[in-house]
C-alpha cells in the first residue's frame, strides 16, 4: 500500500473501494455525473485542491473523460494532476454486461496497474512533503473523545463542525474524519468545539 498526499478523485464507490486496496489516503467519489450539479462537493474538491492538491483518476471511456474535462475547467489546473488507466477490453465481475465502450474501468484494474497510474501522474507518494511533518492523523477514538462519534448528540455535533468549516452536509462520520485530516489541524478542530454553546445547535 502506498501513501498519497493529494486527494484522489474517482467516479464511483466501486472505484473508491478498488483504490482503497492500493492507497492510504483521501479518496473522493464524484458519484459519476452527479458532480456536475453538486455545488457542495465541487466546493470541497476546490478546497482539497488548495490544501493538498488533487489527482483525478477516472475511467478511460467517454464518460470518464467528460468528468475529467469538467474538473479541469472547474478547478485551477495548477493544483490538479491526472492519472490514466490503460484501455483494457472486458467487464467487471459485478456487471452483467460490458460498458457501452466495452472497457474495464478503474474498479476492474489490478492494484499494480492502479499504483503505476498514480506514480506516472506525479502524485506525491509515501508522505513526501506532507504538511505538518510527522503529525499523526486524527483517529476515530479522538472523534469519540470530542463527542463527534458514539454519543447521543454526536450527529448534531458533527453537523456543527460541518457548518463551521462549510463542508457538505451529507458526509458520514468516516468521510468527515478523512476530510478533517485533509483540511484542519487538531488545534483548529479543538478551537471550533471549544467555541460552541453546550449542547451545540442542531
Amino acid at each position: 500500500m502506498i501513501r498519497v498526499r493529494e486527494a484522489i478523485v474517482v467516479e464511483g464507490r466501486y472505484d473508491k473501494a478498488a483504490l482503497e486496496n492500493v492507497v492510504d489516503g483521501l479518496i473522493v467519489a464524484t458519484d459519476g455525473f452527479g458532480i456536475f450539479s453538486d455545488r457542495e462537493k465541487l466546493a470541497l474538491l476546490r478546497r482539497l485542491a488548495q490544501a493538498r492538491g488533487l489527482v483525478v483518476l477516472t475511467d478511460s471511456d467517454g464518460g470518464g473523460f467528460l468528468i475529467r474535462s469538467f474538473l479541469k475547467s472547474a478547478i485551477d489546473p495548477a493544483l490538479v494532476k491526472h492519472a490514466y488507466i490503460p484501455d483494457v477490453p472486458g467487464k467487471e465481475k459485478r456487471k452483467r454486461s460490458p460498458s457501452k465502450e466495452g472497457k474495464l474501468g478503474v474498479e476492474g484494474m489490478s492494484p499494480q496497474v492502479l499504483e503505476q497510474a498514480l506514480r506516472r501522474s506525479g502524485a506525491t507518494l509515501d508522505g513526501q512533503d506532507a504538511p505538518g511533518g510527522c503529525v499523526p492523523p486524527l483517529t476515530k477514538a479522538e472523534l469519540y473523545a470530542m463527542g463527534l462519534a458514539g454519543r447521543p448528540d454526536s450527529a448534531a455535533r458533527r453537523k456543527a463542525v460541518q457548518r463551521a468549516l462549510d463542508l457538505p452536509a451529507g458526509l458520514t462520520a468516516n468521510a468527515l474524519l478523512d476530510v478533517l485530516n485533509a483540511l484542519v489541524t487538531r488545534p483548529q478542530l479543538q478551537a471550533i468545539i471549544a467555541s460552541w454553546p453546550d449542547p451545540p445547535r442542531p
